[in-house]
Formats: C-alpha cells, structure tokens, sequence
C-alpha cells in the first residue's frame, strides 16, 4: 500500500480492517488504536509486510476474521479481513494445517467481492492474481475457533458417520471414501446385491480391474519375456483364480448363463471363459456330453477367423474348426480337409437335438489401444444349427459350413438397431442436431420417439463456472517437454502417489480419492496421458426421451470400461446457497464433503452440459471421480464420470446418486420420498 501522507498518529500498534470489495486507500481502514484515521500514513519506504506466527493469529472457517500484522517504522500494525471462502487454501494430507496466501501491494488493493458469506481464505488481490508473489500463512486448527453449526437451519445428507436429514435442498453426491480400488456400485450402507446379474458385473470389474493394473505396471517397466508375447488378460485370470474369485466352476452350461444378458460387451476373450459363456481360450467351438453320451455344442465365437457370414441378421452362417485354415504364414502348417470330430461334430450332433447354443461374436476393432488382444465381444443370445455342409474353401480344401438361426423372441441388439438407423435417411424423433451449439468436439444430438417434448433450455457449458469470490490459482506446472510418465521426472505424476491415474489408452487404472492432472502452466504436450478429461467427450453421446424418467443419456457408440465420459459441469455454489433451492434441487451435486467445514455444491440446472441429464441407477454402469488440475483446493474438486462396465451402444447411462433413503425432509421437517423408475432388478423402488 502506498498510502502518502505527513499525518501518521503515533501508536505502538495500529489495527487495519480490510472488506470485501472496498478500497483500502479510499475507505480509511487504517486505525490506530484511538480509532483516529490514518488512511495517509504509509509511505513506500515504510511498507514491509510481515506475516503473522501461529501463536498470533486467530482465524475461523466459520465467520471469523484473520489477523497478521505489518512493520511500521517500529510500529506493529494488526492486518484483519473477513473473506469468503479461499480456493487457494491448501490442505496438509493429514488435514490439520491451512495454508493461505496473502499480497498486499498498493493503495488500489480491492477484495474481491462476495454475497455469500464471510468465511476462511479468500486471498487478498487486485484485479489479477499471480502465483509467484505469494508465501504461505499457516493456521494450526487447534489455533481456530469454529462456531457450532445450527443443526435446526440446515440438516444435511452428508458422507459422515452421523447421517443428517435436509430439509432445504436435495443433491446428488459423491460415493464414500473408497480408496484406491474398484468403484463402489452403490453406498455402503445399502445392501450390495446377492442376484447373479450383480455377480457377474461384479467380477467382470474385478477382473478388467486387474486387467488395468497389471497394464500399468508394464507401461511403466516393460519386461523383456525372450520372444514369448504378454497376456495381460492371462495375468489377470490367474490372480482371479488363485483368489478363488472365479465365477466360472468348471461346469458345462447349456442355454442361457445366469447373469449374462444379451447385448453383453467384453474386451477379452478371457472373460468369456470366467464366466462360463465359451470355456475355450482359442477354439472356437465349445461343447459337453449329453445324457446319452454323445457330444453336443454349447457355444460358439464368430469372429470371422474362418471366412464366416457375418452378415448381422439373424442367420448365422458358420465354418467348422480345424485343418490349419487360419494358420497362415507359419511352417509345416499347410491346409488340410476339416474333419467331422470334437467341435465340428459337436454342431452337426446338435443340429438333430435342436439344443440352444450360444453365439458371441467377436469385432476386429480393438477396444483397448493398449493391448494387441483386446477386442469387441458381443453376446448376441441363443441359436439353433438348421444344417451343415461340406464344400471347398478357398484354400482348396473341404471345410464344413453350419447354418443357425437366432431364437426369436430375444432382445434387439443394439448394433442391429444402429444399422437401420445409419441406413435410413431421417432420423426418427430426431429433434435437435447438438444441444451444445458446437461446443463439445462433437456433436450431442436429442432424440424424442416418445411424445413432442423439447429439450429443456439451459446455457452449455464445457467448464465449471466459478462465481466471482472463487479465483482458482493454477498449481505449479511440471516441466515436461514430452508426455508425463516417470515421477522422478514429473511431479505431476508424484502427486499421484509416483504412478499414472491413467493407462496409455487414457482408461482409469482404478477409482482414487483423488486424481491430480496436468494443468494450465505444466508444458507437456495436450495429448499428456495426465489430461484425460480436458479434451471433453471422445464418443458419440445423445440425449433421449426416456418413458418414465425424463430425459436420458446414451452412447451410439461401444465404451470401454474405464473410458472418461464427462464432467458433471456446473456454477459452483456454497452450500448455504444450494440450501435457499429448495424446489429447485434436481441439478444439484455435493463435492468436497470430505473436508470438516463448510461444503460445495455444483448447479447445473440454469448452466450445465450433458452431465445433467445423466439419471440415477441402482445398478449403474458410471462413477464420480474427483478431479483436481486448474487449482489445488480439494474442497471444489472437478466431478469426472467414468465407465464402470464395458456399455453396449445406446444403453442408459447413470451412475447411483447416493441418496439417503428417509433423510430428505421438506421445509417443515417431513420426510420426502421419490420412487425410483429405474428398473433394475436390483431396484430399491425408492430414490429417496
């Protein structure tokens, strides 16, 4: 502050109250201790800055003021300030210690100015705020006081041990402190599911998750295996079994499997065989004894391998197995005539006892671009062999060919209904091209085949909006030239505890409490294996018009498990804020929570993108990731989705909202409840 002037009154100690939005200089806020003015006391010479010991200061996170003091010739001035809320506030890991930055440099100091209340660490600015000239204040929070909180005004849904009802406002909010593992499926404290659907979905993470894993590791120190070619779905199987976690136990299963549904994705082969689907790792025909002795197929992989029909109806036509046909290129392994033996007689045994066997198809397109055996397997349901037949293949030698057509009355898979629509001119019920108006790097279209609704209007947004009180200071950048992948070298990647988040292919390793990022001043490359989410959506998504639960999203596209899909975006808002929208609550979202003081919350009802039409579910196939890259405060974390099963083109996206059942109250203390339209079969029937 440069604050000129001959009129400085003699004081050993002089107090100065800085306010929200006011002028320092203009307003007189330098007192002494007789309260006279000494606005025009301070020449340059005379200001240095000193920051206040812990034993000096005392500070609250609840409506209390910061001191620190500054040198005056001698003199001793108290420096006060009521602030909002500080997004440059940093937090020690055992949360104990606050950190705040303070800058005071000339008279045109201005707070930034807040309507939201007055609370711990908003730093002090100008119109701009640059990292480098600020050092830290710390705040022992034995040294703090924080007021009572009034449980009567505002009863909240919380992520504590002590649940406590609101009666102003109803959000969705983040899961419970998971840790670094696989991603909870829905709150603890609600039951977990015994049904085989649940099962299976169940395993297939367990198993992709340490798909992902074992992958991580090898992206960080590939081993050198003497030409032997690395199977990171044979790892991960052997760690499934030895763990006794396979659902697969070894007995043959004809017809359908419990738990598996049509229209089923999986990236591996592998998972077919934990499930019990096709046993087999390579051979593409799978079969069993029947009571009488005889063989009979039980499921078999379309993949093409063997010049197969794959002309997407519902008839199948089918090469027999054997005879070196797809052995192309390796010595000593000439064609030969298939023979009518093990797989092969298998089909034509079945043929006559018109027994269901299972078709998967599998896709050429690689799923993962990590891993050269990752590939697009589909579940297409039951078929029946119609007949078989010999004939010469293009080889020149006798093949087998089987015909099976699929039972009716099983579900349509998705990739058929794609077909009709890229092949049809007009889209049915098509009634926006992108709700983002070309903001997204794709386009996000809304489709209505259910009644003359529009989309609801709001304003996109790709990005958090943050309010004006809330000036988020970039964290130091990494030095990187290239992308991030060593934590000797990069500390963005220390940060995550010396391992990437992320595998190359940009899927998430495993669910954390928190992931750091790249940010704005790090100089790796935009395509960083650390900037996942900052690209904005990588498939096709749409919105649609569900039969019972508004709008919807969905992709027309396969995802893999692990893949980003958005950001809930939002205005952020303090939670007493959030609290005044009682009514108005659908688009809100919790975040922070984990923190001991007051909590945020992310409205996406006026502004928001397609986060906000993501609905719940009691078996979702999304999760909530924290995400921090634009700044260092863990108490307004970004919300990323992420996929938690592999999801087949045009299912439902959601992820579980985590309410409380009976712990959301009106304004006048009764319980309100919404029934739940999911239909899961592991629906509660309640959202809350």
């Amino acid at each position: 502050m440069n604050l000129a002037g001959d009129d400085c009154v003699p004081s050993s100690e002089a107090r100065v109250e800085l306010i929200p939005g006011e002028n320092v200089g203009e307003r007189h806020h330098l007192k002494s201790v007789d309260e006279k003015p000494v606005s025009n006391c301070l020449r340059d010479e005379d200001e240095k800055f000193v920051f206040a010991s812990k034993d000096e200061v005392v500070g609250s996170v609840c409506r209390r003021s910061i001191v620190g003091t500054k040198q005056l010739r001698g003199r001793k001035i108290s420096i006060v300030r009521d602030i909002p809320p500080n997004t440059e506030s940093k937090f020690s890991e055992n949360g104990k210690t606050m950190k705040d930055a303070v800058s005071m440099e000339d008279k045109n100091l201005v707070l930034e100015k807040n309507d939201s209340g007055d609370h711990l660490g908003q730093s002090l600015a100008k119109k701009s705020i640059s990292p480098d000239i600020f050092e830290p204040l710390e705040l022992e929070k034995s040294k703090v006081t924080v007021s009572k909180p009034n449980v009567d005004a505002s009863r909240r849904v919380s992520r504590s041990s002590v649940v406590k009802p609101s009666p102003l406002k109803l959000s969705k909010k983040m899961n419970g402190d998971y840790g670094c593992g696989l991603p909870p499926s829905r709150p603890s404290d609600t039951s977990s599911g015994d049904s085989a659907r649940h099962k299976v979905k169940e395993t297939l993470r367990l198993f992709n998750g340490l798909c992902r894993k074992i992958l991580q590791e090898e992206e960080a120190r590939p081993r050198e295996r003497n030409g032997s070619k690395f199977r990171v779905d044979f790892e991960a199987s052997k760690k499934l079994k030895s763990e006794g976690k396979y659902f697969n136990n070894g007995t043959h299963i004809m017809g359908p499997v419990p738990g598996v549904e049509v229209g089923d994705e999986f990236q591996y082969r592998m998972e077919l065989n934990i499930l019990g689907i096709h046993r087999p790792t390579q051979g593409g025909i799978d079969f069993m004894k029947d009571d009488h002795e005889e063989l009979v197929a039980t499921s078999i992989v379309a993949s093409g391998g063997y010049d197969d029909e794959l002309d997407k109806s519902d008839v199948l036509i089918y090469t027999g197995q054997g005879g070196n046909v797809i052995k192309r290129g390796k010595k000593n392994n000439q064609p030969k005539d298939q023979q009518l033996v093990k797989g092969n007689l298998a089909l034509a045994n079945s043929k006559d006892k018109k027994n269901p066997v299972r078709v998967v198809r599998g896709n050429q397109k690689t799923a993962l671009e990590s891993s050269d055996v990752a590939r697009n397997y589909v579940y297409d349901g039951l078929y029946v062999v119609e007949e078989f037949w010999k004939e010469t293949g293009s080889h020149g030698k006798l093949i087998f060919k089987f015909k099976l057509r699929r039972i009716p009355g099983q579900p349509e898979l998705s990739w058929r209904v794609l077909k009709k629509t890229k092949t049809s001119r007009v889209r049915d019920g098509l009634c926006c091209d992108d709700i983002s108006k070309g903001k997204e790097r794709l386009p996000i279209c809304a489709v209505n085949d259910v009644d003359d609704e529009k989309p609801p209007p709001f304003i996109y947004t790709v990005k958090m909006i943050y309010p004006d009180w809330c000036r988020p200071i970039p964290p130091k950048g990494c030095g990187c030239q290239k992308r991030c992948t060593e934590s000797r070298k990069c500390a963005c990647v220390s940060r995550n505890g010396g391992e990437l988040p992320y595998n190359y292919d940009g899927g998430i390793v495993n669910a954390k409490p928190l992931v750091y990022e790249c940010g704005p001043l790090c100089k790796c490359p935009p395509d960083c294996y650390l900037r996942v989410t900052q690209s904005g959506i990588r498939f096709q998504l749409e919105i649609f018009k569900t039969e019972s639960r508004g709008w919807g999203v969905r992709s027309l596209d396969s995802i893999p498990i692990g893949s980003f899909i958005c950001e809930y975006a939002g205005e952020l808002l303090q939670e007493k804020e959030a609290e005044r929208l009682s009514g108005k609550d659908e688009y809100l979202f919790d975040i922070g929570k984990d923190h001991e003081m007051t909590g945020f919350t992310i409205d996406a009802a006026r502004k928001g993108n397609i986060g906000r039409f993501i609905n719940h579910s009691c078996s979702p196939n999304l999760y909530a990731q924290d995400v921090l890259y634009d700044h260092e405060d863990t108490r307004i974390p970004h919300v990323m989705l992420f996929a938690m099963d592999n999801i087949p083109p045009l299912e439902e996206l959601s992820y579980h909202y985590n309410y409380k059942l009976d712990q959301v109250r009106d304004l006048n203390g009764n319980i309100r409840k919404k029934n739940c339209y999911c239909g899961s079969s592991e629906c509660t029937g309640r959202l809350y």
